[in-house]
């Protein structure tokens, strides 16, 4: 008997995937196959996990990692060595520079930058007190901007065009339209010249 492999990827029209990369990743108990848009680039030596979702127009860097149960739109740019953990959520026109960590159950709206080196976390006590643990990954909504080398404590939420400063450190819930700036992370308004929606301009190649 002829046992016929599941399809590991599906890829849209004029996508490239560079030689070295690895996209259709098996993973334990993996269910569907990597859906890739339309238009898109994934860069040499990118592995992508099966039962992962991304839409048209979205690049990678080289190197990224972007484990299962995963879904990211479209025109969002991934950076070089950034690594998504797995089921997380990641909207439209989204810039994710060099180097970022984006930890399972993160959440991310559309148009929002994360600057080199930002670390989201989803666990407040590693291998400590794990008969209580379930993980907390940040809630990112629309429009919102952190700076270089910033780090978010589990379970915050950052509010609609929120700032985070570089090399804040997050520990509560950042509202709206505010600025979240030094260690740990205090909060300010929002200068009147900065409250407009973020203008992601589209990178070719």
């Amino acid at each position: 008997m002829v046992v016929k492999e599941r399809p590991r990827l599906t890829v849209g029209a004029g996508t490239v995937i560079e030689e070295g990369a690895v996209v259709g990743e098996t993973h334990p108990g993996w269910h569907e196959p990597t859906l890739i848009g339309a238009g898109c680039r994934i860069r040499r030596f990118s592995v992508v996990f099966t039962d992962t979702a991304i839409g048209d127009r979205t690049m990678t860097g080289v190197g990224t990692v972007i484990r299962e149960h995963t879904r990211i739109g479209s025109d969002c740019v991934i950076g070089t060595n950034a690594i998504i953990e797995g089921n997380a959520d990641i909207g439209n026109e989204v810039v994710i520079q060099t180097g970022v960590f984006i930890p399972t159950t993160a959440r991310i709206g559309d148009r929002v930058f994360l600057g080199p080196r930002v670390v989201l976390t989803n666990d407040a006590y590693p291998l400590r007190r794990r008969s209580e643990y379930t993980p907390a990954g940040p809630e990112l909504c629309d429009d919102v901007t952190i700076g270089a080398n910033a780090t978010l404590l589990p379970g915050v939420r950052i509010g609609e065009g929120a700032m985070v400063a570089a090399g804040a450190v997050v520990t509560r819930n950042v509202p709206a339209w505010s600025l979240a700036v030094g260690v740990p992370a205090r909060l300010r308004d929002l200068p009147e010249r900065l409250r407009e929606p973020n203008q992601v301009r589209r990178r070719r190649g």
